[in-house]
């Protein structure tokens, strides 16, 4: 991967996405999902002013979509999108930072070395990037799924999944209500957290709150789980408060029913602005199918990714780990 042809491209993007806000009368963010579309059309479409089309149409001859690689044009997406979510207050609007993601494809690859196929799915999808990025290291046959309720993130992770001519398919939905969906061998997600206002769809759910409103967080994993074949794997992106809030009790003895947990690395202070905000990640292997629970849990706090002598002595350790588990699996 090239720095200069994620630089060209995002600035391609950017601008373009800047004429269409302005012209069609639409946010920048939208605008970078129809600069996409356009891009991946190859001409601009019917219903843009006839000024707009004769833009697209010269701005297309300067770009070629061909010449780039499906990490450089995930990384100049990911950019123009967190320029877009500068201006978006939305606590949803957040992308997960990079280096969690590719970490996260790494933890993956690891857990389905093994496999010659693999189903996943992102029930929390946002605008595409953690599951492009997992899909991206992946070296195997993918089918992947993935749901956002959002209308503007959804046309993004649409536009970005089909530049990067990674096959998902997008449910457009409340991701806690019931998918049509055969269970898969991964999920994972960054999760939402905080309340989630649906009283009636949470009530079907086991880690509904005894009283007041339900942990969205906690009604993610259940669903996860819901979609995972026995003895699959989740890994998910949590609060570190996770297992100490008011409704963690209930959390606990339902994780002890119905999974092992297999790991919680606990990302680096310094990826978060207040360390109130920060996040690990969590991985869990749903039981049944002769899944066993791993001799010892893989727990460490992650140093920096920016630190690269102290983040190659943690892989060595957990390349080993993994080695033992997965023996311990056989």
């Amino acid at each position: 991967m090239k720095q200069e042809q994620v630089e060209k491209l995002f600035q391609w993007v950017d601008e373009t996405a800047t004429t269409i806000s302005e012209d069609m009368n639409i946010t920048y963010l939208e605008a970078i999902a129809e600069t996409m579309d356009v891009l991946f059309n190859g001409q601009p479409f019917d219903d843009m002013s006839e000024g707009l089309q004769t833009h697209l149409t010269n701005e297309l001859l300067k770009m070629k979509k061909e010449e780039f690689e499906k990490e450089e044009i995930r990384k100049a997406t990911q950019l123009t999108i967190l320029k877009g979510m500068k201006g978006a207050t939305q606590q949803q609007h957040l992308i997960t930072p990079d280096s969690v993601a590719m970490f996260m494809g790494y933890l993956a690859s690891k857990l389905f070395e093994d496999q010659k196929e693999l189903k996943l799915f992102d029930p929390a999808s946002g605008s595409g990037n953690l599951i492009t990025s997992v899909m991206n290291q992946l070296e195997m046959d993918l089918t992947a799924y993935a749901s956002e309720v959002d209308p503007t993130l959804i046309q993004l992770a649409v536009a970005n999944a089909n530049l990067q001519k990674n096959e998902i398919e997008f449910f457009h939905q409340d991701s806690l209500a019931p998918f049509l969906m055969e269970p898969v061998d991964f999920v994972l997600a960054d999760l939402p957290v905080g309340y989630y206002p649906d009283d009636v769809q949470a009530s079907r759910y086991k880690l509904k709150a005894g009283d007041g409103l339900s942990y969205a967080h906690h009604l993610f994993i259940e669903q996860g789980l819901n979609y995972t074949k026995e003895g699959g794997y989740l890994m998910f992106i949590v609060p570190n408060f996770l297992f100490d809030s008011d409704q963690s009790k209930a959390l606990n003895s339902f994780l002890r029913e119905e999974a092992h947990i297999v790991g919680m690395l606990q990302l680096s202070d310094s990826l978060f602005k207040d360390e109130k905000h920060g996040k690990s990640i969590l991985i869990l292997q749903k039981k049944g199918n002769g899944a066993e629970a791993p001799k010892q849990a893989l727990l460490a706090k992650l140093p920096s990714f920016k630190n690269p002598d102290a983040m190659s002595d943690i892989l060595g350790q957990m390349n080993q780990w993994f080695d033992d588990y997965k023996a311990k699996q056989l």
